[in-house]
């Protein structure tokens, strides 16, 4: 039963599948090296980084195998398996990290699949919660592409129990409507943030449907966000730019769920106590100001 009363609860709780979750989760990218590859600088931290979350009370951890590769969700193992009835894990497929680092598409059957039972192994588990087919798209945006391949591998994946319920990262309105004639799909997770507000109709006709929005990069990702008025906005309710920007996302709708990522237990402390900060009108309308383009 998810508890409203620890930290993470204070911003409420979304259905995510068929689990309720607070809104305020994890993202567990930044627990790999740098880059993203190999494992952390320090492993112990990265541990108690994962043991504070579900301490906090956050019950949605993001996450993929090929983060490391195969670092992130090994490192989720070690730290809360078994775990927690109420936590939801949801990783995300659809790429490969070969040994330079770089992202590359793994949309075949062979290596969807591979990648599923990867994730198993690695959490060790007999089903993963959810999982995301990940777009590879144009750096962090979507391209209009058929996904009727590897979400039908996936879909398949499905009914052999594998995998409990699917989602879709990096994609546009019509790659969602296209498929949902394959499965039924519970979140979407896409590029949004104070500075990024490409997808607000999206967002809010997902929240008409029922289905969670999951902003990644809510803090900018590789290039933290940058703002006078964030700060400035921050400064006035004596918090910090990062604390507002999470507020802001969680007020911006119900059906957004957060998942910050850090690698210090300090940080994700911070972070969490966003999830209680309120903003007021007149911080809103400010804070509404920094993704929209200024008048030519």
């Amino acid at each position: 039963m998810t508890d409203t009363t620890r930290p993470a609860g204070q911003a409420g709780t979304f259905l995510l599948g068929d689990r309720t979750v607070n809104r305020m989760g994890y993202g567990a990218m930044q627990l790999a090296g740098p880059g993203v590859v190999g494992p952390p600088r320090d492993p112990d931290a990265a541990v108690a980084v994962l043991r504070e979350a579900i301490s906090l009370g956050i019950n949605h951890i993001d996450t993929s195998d090929f983060y490391g590769p195969h670092v992130t969700n090994q490192i989720i193992r070690q730290a809360l398996h078994p775990y927690p009835d109420e936590l939801v894990i949801v990783t995300k497929v659809g790429a490969r990290r070969p040994a330079d680092g770089s992202w590359v598409p793994a949309m075949s059957r062979q290596e969807l699949t591979q990648a599923v039972h990867d994730n198993l192994r690695n959490f060790r588990l007999d089903a993963l919660d959810i999982v995301n087919l990940r777009m590879m798209g144009e750096g962090h945006g979507p391209l209009e592409e058929s996904l009727v391949g590897p979400l039908t591998v996936l879909a398949e994946l499905r009914e052999q129990g594998l995998i409990r319920h699917l989602g879709l990262s990096n994609v546009t309105p019509a790659q969602l409507a296209e498929a949902q004639t394959i499965t039924e799909i519970v979140c979407v997770q896409n590029l949004y943030n104070v500075a990024r507000r490409e997808d607000d109709a999206f967002l809010g006709d997902l929240a008409r449907q029922g289905i969670a929005y999951v902003p990644f990069f809510p803090l900018g990702g590789f290039s933290p966000l940058q703002s006078d008025t964030l700060s400035s906005v921050a400064q006035t309710l004596g918090a910090t730019p990062m604390q507002v920007a999470l507020a802001w996302l969680l007020h911006r709708s119900p059906n957004v769920l957060v998942i910050p990522g850090t690698s210090s237990v300090t940080h994700l402390r911070e972070n969490v106590a966003a999830a209680a900060l309120a903003l007021p009108a007149e911080a809103l309308a400010q804070l509404d100001t920094i993704g929209v383009p200024a008048p030519r």
